[in-house]
């Protein structure tokens, strides 16, 4: 293709009528003032957007525009441009064709952009316009750090070499930024953070170190790497958490925050002594996301509307419910972020703390020095509290202390490792509770699960497995045919996986009179019965099948997800 002309963007939108002459004085001026883009100016005043702009230089410039998000992106040919030039252009690598690379361009007017990647390639360039954050995002995506990480364990392995290395020493060295395992540390983090991992492994293996990311609640192996060089990562990481370094026999917990591609990491860390090495396994708390909006965690509207005026009461406790990893405490900070006001007092009581929230007061447990939940929770309700948050009800004398301060005045929130609601309660007087605390303090209990959601990029319709039929006839009986079902295929958008983020699926039990009456009878038939009456249905399993109905999930999902509660 000949090199492109240089046009004026300005121009082009008013010739197509997408913006006024007004409009593009004003933007020339906005410009002008603050340096940035033409284009990100007209976005951003609101006059056109993005996808308007690519259409337009489209159609002026007589290529083709491609929307990312529907255009199936080969690994090996975006990496035929390399990362830097990917980012600083703002273009990618599209199809290598016999007579010309298709590359990507957010602005196909870049003359120098496009001089700089032809001499790169050293290729006829042929151009199509793309999207700038969806380019962006796929650049993202694409440029793991897959290789940067094996290639950084491979110079540790060299600089560790066969002699006995004093890594007390190595460690001192925290300055030296360039020494091979902070830079491997400093990928790894990297990468994890672009794909949203919520946990890393790093797990010494009887021949090889392993590196493993949780995604999506799933893990996925990240690089393999030489066994010889897990002790010097074991090193660094308890030197940036404050541990005991010299401890290698116990297990140890502690914490340290990164700031990681201009997010605001906190890293929570565990190391244990396994038959190999010490096992590290790293939860990584993004706080530069914000805490979720309850609106927006997929919670069905008639159990929302009943959830908000329930924390909205002036007392009594509520209990979220699940197993670990189901989002209990995403559901907990969305409840107290709408409570959270000037005229009301928050206490959190957490092990450990795991978003910070303005204005509250946030308390982490600490057993090393018999700091533990009773402890904590006697001492806030000596602090005034409206409303007090404890992390988790573990043992009798924290859901004993919780109920007693629910009964006096407090709107407690807690969490409880349960099955479903229905059980909750029952649960509760097993751990040693009386019968009438659970039934006059108790308001409502919230089970949650979290499933994963089908990739919207490469979702498509999909045939039944047998099983997945008859597990569906549970809920749908003889309707299961009527529907269609998806699933992903797996694209590079969701890196093959055929899934994308989770959301919640709920149940919500109230404790109605006539549920609590029959908490304080000695009868759990007759109270998980009654239960079930007032939950009209509306259980974890019920609200799995509506997300496959509606193509989120998958049913092989839906099923993984809720088996435990088929037992």
């Amino acid at each position: 293709m000949t090199r492109p002309q240089k046009i004026r963007l300005g121009e082009i939108l008013v010739q197509q009528k997408l913006i006024s002459e007004e409009q593009l004085l004003q933007a020339l001026a906005d410009q002008k003032r603050s340096g940035r883009k033409l284009g990100r100016v007209f976005v951003e005043n609101g006059y056109v957007t993005e996808e308007t702009i690519s259409g337009a230089l489209a159609r002026q410039l007589n290529i083709p525009y491609i929307n990312l998000k529907q255009y199936n992106l080969k690994p090996q040919t975006v990496q035929m441009l390399p990362e830097m030039q990917a980012r600083r252009f703002r273009v990618i690598a599209l199809e290598d064709r016999p007579n010309a690379l298709l590359i990507g361009m957010a602005d196909p007017t870049d003359l120098f952009a496009y001089d700089e990647i032809a001499r790169v390639t050293r290729r006829n360039l042929a151009l199509a316009v793309v999207n700038e954050q969806e380019l962006l995002q796929a650049i993202d995506r694409m440029y793991r750090r897959t290789e940067e990480i094996t290639v950084l364990a491979r110079e540790l392995e060299q600089e560790l070499g066969d002699n006995v290395i004093d890594f007390g020493t190595l460690g001192l060295s925290a300055g030296a930024e360039d020494a091979p395992v902070v830079r491997l540390l400093q990928t790894v983090f990297d990468d994890a953070t672009q794909v949203r991992a919520s946990d890393i492994h790093i797990e010494p293996q009887e021949k090889r170190l392993q590196i493993r990311f949780r995604i999506d609640g799933m893990l996925h192996l990240q690089t393999e790497a030489d066994i010889r060089i897990a002790p010097a990562l074991a090193l660094r990481l308890k030197l940036m958490s404050d541990l005991d370094i010299a401890e290698k026999r116990l297990p140890q917990d502690g914490r340290f925050a990164v700031t990681v591609r201009k997010q605001l990491i906190d890293v929570r860390i565990s190391t244990m002594p396994t038959q190999f090495g010490e096992s590290v396994v790293m939860r990584l708390l993004n706080q530069s996301g914000g805490i979720l909006d309850l609106s927006n965690i997929g919670m069905p509207s008639n159990i929302l509307q009943r959830f908000r005026s329930i924390i909205q009461r002036p007392n009594g406790l509520v209990l979220v419910t699940g197993p670990t990893g189901s989002g209990k405490t995403t559901t907990l900070y969305g409840a107290l972020s709408e409570i959270n006001t000037e005229g009301k007092k928050l206490i959190t009581v957490e092990d450990p703390v795991e978003y910070r929230l303005p204005g509250i007061n946030q308390v982490q447990v600490n057993e090393k020095i018999n700091l533990d939940f009773a402890r904590v929770l006697r001492s806030a309700l000596r602090q005034d509290p409206d409303i007090v948050l404890v992390g988790e009800m573990r043992d009798q004398e924290t859901a004993q202390i919780g109920l007693r301060a629910a009964m006096t005045g407090h709107m407690v929130l807690s969490t409880l490792h349960t099955n479903d609601a229905a059980s909750t309660p029952l649960r509760l007087l097993d751990m040693g509770v009386p019968h009438y605390m659970v039934g006059s303090s108790l308001q409502a209990v919230l089970a949650q699960r979290l499933v994963r959601v089908v990739c919207d990029n490469c979702a498509e319709p999909y045939p039944l497995l047998p099983n997945e039929r008859e597990w569906l006839k549970g809920e749908l009986k003889d309707t299961v045919d009527a529907h269609e079902y998806k699933h992903g295929v797996g694209c590079s958008y969701c890196n093959g996986t055929g899934f994308r983020g989770r959301t919640g699926i709920y149940e919500m039990l109230e404790m109605t009179r006539e549920v609590a009456a029959a908490a304080n009878r000695s009868d759990p038939a007759e109270f998980v019965q009654l239960a079930q009456q007032q939950m009209g249905g509306q259980t974890l399993r019920r609200h799995a099948v509506a997300l496959v109905l509606a193509g989120k999930t998958t049913v092989s999902e839906a099923m993984r997800v809720t088996t435990q509660l088929d037992d």
